[in-house]
């Protein structure tokens, strides 16, 4: 049984965190975890981005297994997590740590909405950009690109790839059939040039559920020049850049 119970708090029970949240999140940034736990339970319900039932397990299944991601992340890396949602996994890397840039890229203006809000209420740096994954194609490069549960791995390499800075690599959150999509995807990752994919399972001793996670790598850095071409079915990008929204600077 998990060593948290849940509270009232408007309109929903939102857990209070486990022992172990303390050992995954800073003593300066649990609170920040807490209130976004919060929001999500209340706000994130209410507007359909998390369903009801998912808020008693808000921290063993949402917001420790992403916040467990933050460990194969450089420090100071620039990090794009592509269809953010309701933040998961962008939101908890940026509590957990604050050392990193983070963009994070959603389609969906509802959910945008909510992102901005979350950022601007929590004081975290973070850009919230309203989009496809294509709308940065050619125009930004990031030290690593995160997912959760997005796409199959074939079609997460054409979205992501692009994204991807030399040395950088793909970080994707994935379930128990990350063998078969690894398997599924090997003409996409020869297309792009893409290193063996390793998979990681991520908080093991630490979670109650370990994090599996697939990282990909370019197999040689060297031969990566922009702008990299489209992956097939990309929709070229035309018109004004989509709009970014920057949250306030803690003080």
């Amino acid at each position: 049984m998990p060593d948290h119970v849940s509270r009232e708090t408007g309109t929903g029970a939102t857990p209070s965190p486990p022992s172990v949240a303390g050992r995954v999140f800073a003593s300066g940034r649990l609170a920040l975890a807490e209130r976004y736990a919060e929001l999500l339970a209340t706000e994130g319900v209410v507007r359909g981005l998390i369903g009801p039932r998912e808020t008693p397990r808000l921290w063993d299944r949402h917001l420790l297994n992403c916040a467990v991601l933050a460990g194969p992340v450089p420090r100071g890396a620039r990090v794009a997590d592509l269809g953010s949602g309701a933040g998961l996994p962008g939101l908890v890397l940026a509590i957990a740590r604050p050392d990193l840039e983070l963009t994070l890229v959603e389609p969906l203006l509802r959910r945008v909405a909510f992102l901005t809000e979350v950022v601007e209420e929590l004081g975290l740096p973070v850009e919230v950009v309203r989009g496809r994954a294509e709308t940065l194609h050619g125009e930004r490069t990031f030290d690593v690109v995160t997912s959760r549960a997005v796409a199959p791995l074939d079609r997460l390499l054409d979205w992501s790839m692009p994204l991807v800075a030399p040395d950088g690599v793909l970080l994707g959150m994935k379930g128990g059939s990350v063998a078969d999509e690894v398997a599924a995807a090997a003409p996409t990752l020869q297309r792009w040039g893409c290193a063996e994919p390793e998979v990681l399972l991520l908080g093991e001793g630490l979670v109650q559920q370990p994090t599996c996670a697939v990282r990909v790598a370019w197999a040689d850095p060297s031969q990566v020049s922009w702008p990299l071409p489209p992956g097939p079915g990309a929709t070229p990008v035309r018109g004004p850049r989509a709009g970014t929204r920057r949250g306030r600077r803690r003080r």
